[in-house]
């Protein structure tokens, strides 16, 4: 059966790096009643590792419902899914293989049934990249593996908070290769992904883009660089021609600093920092990172495992509500779309008239 924008969502929740700050966010989360009136969250962990965190937290009103698939979950409830063995251990703030084990089998689990239309949406905790088992997860992230596992490749990683948007054209690469990643063709298909998922995730109308420049203020008329004149100007000319609203190239550092920002829907930065460290310092609390262009859904916190704050009550789980609450707006907005593009209007031509 088709699903409605009005169905309840079942979002798939994991619980990344059991010894991160995950399983606080998502305690805290699941323990804000509005969640399940808007959602039924489904977490593919541990009840021994939710107990082991909870009681660390000294929170003692929070259960979970202990299901076995994500066809038994309760709609009234947060639910839980047993990924791991009972005697799995524990050890806060520390980087450990069996904590990327845990984190991988998690993830596949959850992929598996995102996959298998048993969820309709997936929220990731953080991982740490350095103890997952680099020979089944040999990816920089969860974006790359999420394109493996959907043949997918044609993504862009964005940010998102109710102030910005923020893509990027070359995501986790080192810097010394950003250069050879910002090509004309990558970057229009980045401008295309971008522009097509302000219209469907996020109900734009007619998008307006900002384009970054790659060199200090923009190349500054080539005698700073010749990216901007070469590659960036031809590609936003090519858009255009697309019709999508492209402007740039812009400097970033006086478009971020004189909040320029807030006049887009959108800004396409060249290389990671450039695109996350304003994004961060302007709206790291309520950011979420969104996999945009893949045929399902995937949210993130802006943060990682941070292992400095684990069992200290102190991680703030506003970027993982957010990531929860845009999940389930974007899984709407798809639908919505899809609705209202089922019988367009017909197009008359005034000659023929």
């Amino acid at each position: 059966m088709e699903k409605k924008a009005s169905d309840k969502i079942k979002i798939g929740i994991t619980q990344g790096d059991i010894n991160g700050i995950g399983y606080e966010v998502i305690i805290k989360t699941l323990l804000d009643a509005r969640i399940v009136e808007l959602c039924t969250p489904v977490v593919y962990g541990s009840p021994k590792v939710v107990a082991y965190h909870r009681k660390a937290l000294n929170i003692t009103n929070f259960s979970l419902n202990n299901i076995k698939k994500a066809d038994d979950a309760n709609p009234k409830r947060a639910n839980v899914i047993n990924c791991l063995d009972d005697n799995i251990r524990v050890e806060f703030g520390k980087s450990t293989d069996i904590a990327g084990d845990a984190a991988l089998k998690s993830l596949e689990l959850a992929v598996a049934d995102l996959k298998g239309g048993k969820i309709d949406a997936l929220v990731t905790a953080p991982i740490n990249k350095n103890n997952m088992p680099h020979s089944k997860f040999p990816y920089p992230g969860h974006t790359e593996y999420l394109e493996k596992i959907f043949n997918f490749q044609n993504t862009l990683m964005l940010m998102v908070s109710p102030v910005l948007r923020v893509g990027i054209v070359s995501g986790h690469i080192p810097f010394s290769r950003v250069t050879t990643e910002i090509t004309h063709e990558k970057i229009l298909q980045k401008l295309r992904i971008l522009n097509q998922s302000l219209i469907n995730d996020f109900t734009v109308r007619k998008p307006r883009i900002a384009i970054l420049g790659l060199n200090p203020h923009a190349g500054d008329n080539g005698f700073l660089g010749s990216e901007e004149n070469n590659v960036i100007v031809p590609a936003i000319q090519q858009a255009r021609n697309e019709n999508i609203i492209a402007i740039g190239p812009i400097a970033a550092d006086g478009f971020f600093g004189s909040s320029s920002y807030k006049k887009y829907d959108a800004v396409l930065a060249m290389y990671h920092d450039q695109g996350l460290a304003p994004f961060k310092a302007i709206c790291f609390n309520e950011g979420v990172n969104y996999t945009a262009g893949l045929p399902v859904i995937r949210t993130s916190p802006a943060h990682g495992t941070a292992y400095e704050l684990v069992g200290k009550n102190e991680a703030s789980e506003e970027s993982f509500r957010q990531a929860i609450y845009l999940a389930c707006d974007i899984y709407k907005n798809r639908i919505l779309n899809k609705e209202l593009s089922k019988n367009p209007l017909k197009h008359f031509d005034k000659e023929n008239l």
